[in-house]
């Protein structure tokens, strides 16, 4: 059977893969208000986006890449990429020392048996936050990375040092990033 026209089913529209920073922000206010553990969930969601990191590496997290008094966490990449050390910002040193009295195994973002999160888990989370902050796309952990990517290129961020900070082996998996920003062409003139 043939399908009319208005029958025909239209092609899916590619959605985004990233989050711009005002749709980041409002994601993470949404995970602390809702679900069992929204301020581990909100103190998760922040570091993902804030550091870029893959969905493992941030449920994976230890309190041995934790160190409190010199605010730094250090990641331990995954997928073949090199691990580094950030700086923590004074509300996330905040509520990780917050959430360290609440925690009592050896993961940062831990289970109700002491366990790690899943990234399936992380996955619930981020897509449920996404729905309750009204966000009009489908939202998955990875474009808290890209997010983070993209905010750093639009702020200026020299591609050598976004690598870094995101960990990529090859600089080819960050220009991407640079792609977007309006500041890439800014200085460029016809004249």
């Amino acid at each position: 059977m043939r399908r009319s026209a208005s029958n025909a089913k239209k092609p899916k529209v590619q959605d985004r893969k990233y989050l711009r920073p005002d749709e980041a922000r409002r994601l993470i206010e949404a995970a602390g208000k809702r679900g069992r553990y929204p301020f581990r969930d909100k103190v998760l969601i922040r570091l993902v986006y804030r550091h870029g990191l893959r969905a493992r590496e941030g449920v994976g997290m230890r309190w041995s890449q934790v160190d409190l008094e010199q605010g730094v966490i250090h990641i331990a990449r995954v997928k073949g990429s090199n691990d580094s050390t950030h700086s923590l910002d004074r509300d996330e040193l905040r509520d990780l020392r917050k959430l360290r009295q609440q925690v009592t195994g050896l993961y940062v973002f831990e289970t109700e048996r002491g366990g790690p999160l899943s990234v399936d888990a992380l996955q619930y989370i981020v897509r449920e936050a996404g729905r309750a902050a009204r966000l009009d796309v489908e939202v998955h952990p990875h474009m808290l990375r890209h997010a983070a990517g993209y905010a750093l290129a639009n702020e200026g961020v020299d591609t050598r040092l976004i690598q870094d900070f995101l960990g990529h082996a090859d600089i080819r998996h960050t220009a991407h990033y640079t792609a977007l920003s309006p500041r890439r062409l800014a200085a460029v003139r016809v004249r």
